[in-house]
């Protein structure tokens, strides 16, 4: 067990009146626990685990937008779970996004977010549900020396304290409910700023309006494929890549 490893009878964590926490039951992934369970869990339900390697945690959103659009919940989600991670981290220790789903902390990978919707729902329907989830590395002392993967970081070799997993869940759900406030008020500029501030490519990248990717040089990443491929996501071990 690590510092930052917590038991399986954990209270629920400190949320915003507008969510409910819904403990996944063990040996279930959050992410396929939200996805599964969404049309019952509902709007606001936001469920989370700490392990020695892995701290994950996934809500449950139900947009009144078409899927094509509504898609662009995950930017919104990476956002909030950038500030989130920031908000934890050591004093002046840099966290970005890499389009459109990869957390980075200090130049290495942490982690990252997903996207799930009814498989059924097409491009210009209204899903019932979406679910957001994320996933970071607690811990990476199984995979033996750091060296060996030196890409990837966890919250225990960046100095993250021992509350750290529970405190970015709380922070992640506040910033959440902050960030989509602030697209009903302001619409898509709101989120595009939002994610910018975070996005290791601003300098050079921005967004369209349909959450796509454009650079300097005339290349267009589409949202929904690079959704759909989950670079950092490793589905050999069910965890973000070493």
């Amino acid at each position: 067990m690590t510092a930052l490893a917590l038991r399986t009878e954990r209270p629920a964590p400190d949320l915003p009146p507008a969510f409910s926490w819904a403990a996944p039951p063990p040996g279930i992934p959050v992410h396929d626990f939200a996805r599964d369970a969404a049309a019952r869990l509902g709007a606001g339900s936001l469920t989370s685990r700490t392990g020695d390697r892995v701290l994950e945690f996934a809500v449950v959103l139900e947009p009144e937008e078409r899927l094509r659009d509504a898609r662009r919940s995950a930017l919104v989600g990476m956002a909030a779970l950038a500030d989130a991670v920031g908000s934890a981290a050591p004093p002046e220790m840099p966290v970005a996004i890499r389009y459109p789903d990869v957390i980075e902390f200090d130049g290495a990978r942490l982690g990252g977010g997903r996207l799930a919707w009814p498989e059924s729902c097409g491009e210009e329907d209204v899903p019932d549900w979406l679910v957001f989830s994320a996933m970071l590395i607690a811990s990476k002392r199984h995979a033996g020396d750091p060296g060996l993967t030196p890409d990837s970081t966890a919250l225990d070799e960046e100095g993250f304290g021992p509350g750290a997993p529970d405190a970015i869940v709380e922070a992640f759900a506040r910033y959440l409910l902050l960030g989509f406030d602030a697209v009903r008020d302001r619409g898509f500029a709101a989120w595009s700023d939002a994610y910018r501030r975070w996005m290791r490519d601003a300098r050079t990248a921005w967004l369209d309006a349909d959450g796509n990717l454009r650079t300097g040089t005339g290349e267009v990443v589409r949202l929904a494929q690079a959704l759909a491929d989950a670079s950092w996501f490793d589905p050999g071990t069910g965890a973000p890549r070493l």
